[in-house]
């Protein structure tokens, strides 16, 4: 049976629920970045919170510094970041039952969408930055537990009866581009739906547990060593090899889908804050070459092409390089694979019966 069916429903997230964020101890999951004239009077200071998707954390924590210095030296203002991180559709619900976040930068245009429904971000907010406010992009890894094992074909999962990781759709970003990206890999290259289900079915047959976001994944393959495939973000396996992972790991070129991720200034919180000027700037600061190499060193494929060409040897080519507009956009991807009942819900209760 798989243990996973135990994590299906949305996870619960824990409220922070003291009287501003800012005065509350930051949750595991958080970090704090200031620099050293935090005793700065409300004139010179601002306080902005980040609520992000798990596998960005490493990026951040370059970025911010960057950011904080060079608005001070340009305004004299200083400006101190509390930062979240889990699994974007958990973040996504965190800011709408109240989490304070000033900006968001998530896995998924979708997540960001649900926030504009809530009437916290005002439609229009992908014209607000450049690149239809996409700060990184990415594509589907493969990481093989065998050394003697290398994945270059999708198909290549389900012939060879493998232990798949993947997280949890439900909560994990990632994990929806990962459904997306082996549900392409057959309707994208002339297959039918029908047969993209069967292929699809027989992955998930073999995935052994489901983590909440990218991360606990990578942990669950590499910590705990469950698993004889992880799928992930590109970036997130280029990291890990970076921290010492010796793991081989594969990147299907023949086609393979464009992992994106938006950023977006919440609205109704930075007008009620009054930190609109500084979390705008902080936005824009995500598209200078400083902070797109700070993503790049971090495993994620620039936007800036300039950037993007300094770091051409550690990106494969993508010969077919496929969107989520090829399936429609997010709101119809939503409605079709991932809301109750649709048809990831059908694939796991195919796959729970078997089981049974």
């Amino acid at each position: 049976m798989i243990t996973s069916l135990r994590f299906f429903g949305v996870l619960a997230i824990t409220a922070l629920v003291c009287g501003g964020l800012s005065s509350c101890s930051p949750a595991p999951e958080q970090t704090q970045t200031e620099n050293s004239q935090a005793n700065a009077d409300s004139k010179q200071s601002a306080n902005l919170t980040l609520v992000s998707y798990a596998v960005t954390r490493n990026a951040y924590e370059k970025i911010i510094p960057l950011f904080t210095k060079q608005w001070k030296e340009k305004t004299g203002q200083t400006v101190t970041f509390k930062q979240s991180y889990g699994g974007s559709g958990s973040q996504t619900r965190a800011v709408i039952d109240g989490l304070e976040a000033d900006i968001v930068a998530l896995a998924l245009s979708s997540d960001v969408q649900k926030i504009e429904k809530e009437g916290l971000i005002q439609p229009g907010w992908e014209k607000e930055a450049p690149n239809d406010s996409i700060i990184t992009k990415s594509v589907i890894a493969i990481v093989s537990r065998d050394p003697n094992l290398k994945i270059t074909k999708w198909s290549e999962l389900a012939d060879k009866n493998l232990k798949v990781i993947t997280a949890n759709p439900k909560t994990s970003g990632g994990a929806r581009w990962n459904f997306l990206g082996l549900w392409g890999a057959v309707t994208q290259t002339g297959g039918t739906p029908a047969q993209a289900q069967e292929f699809v079915q027989k992955i998930y047959q073999n995935v052994p547990v489901l983590p909440k976001d990218a991360r606990e994944a990578s942990d669950a393959f590499y910590k705990q060593g469950q698993g004889d495939v992880l799928l992930n973000y590109e970036n997130e396996v280029i990291l890990a090899k970076q921290q010492g992972e010796t793991l081989p790991y594969s990147v299907p070129t023949n086609e393979n889908i464009s992992i994106e991720g938006p950023v977006a200034v919440v609205d109704s919180n930075v007008d009620k804050k009054g930190t609109r000027k500084v979390a705008e700037a902080f936005v824009q600061f995500l598209y200078t070459p400083e902070a797109q190499k700070a993503f790049a060193e971090s495993g994620f494929r620039p936007v800036d092409e300039t950037v993007a060409k300094d770091f051409v040897s550690q990106y494969p080519v993508i010969k077919k390089l496929f969107t989520v507009k090829d399936f429609g956009g997010w709101k119809k991807v939503q409605t079709e694979f991932f809301d109750d009942g649709a048809i990831f819900d059908q694939i796991l209760t195919k796959v729970g019966k078997s089981k049974n």
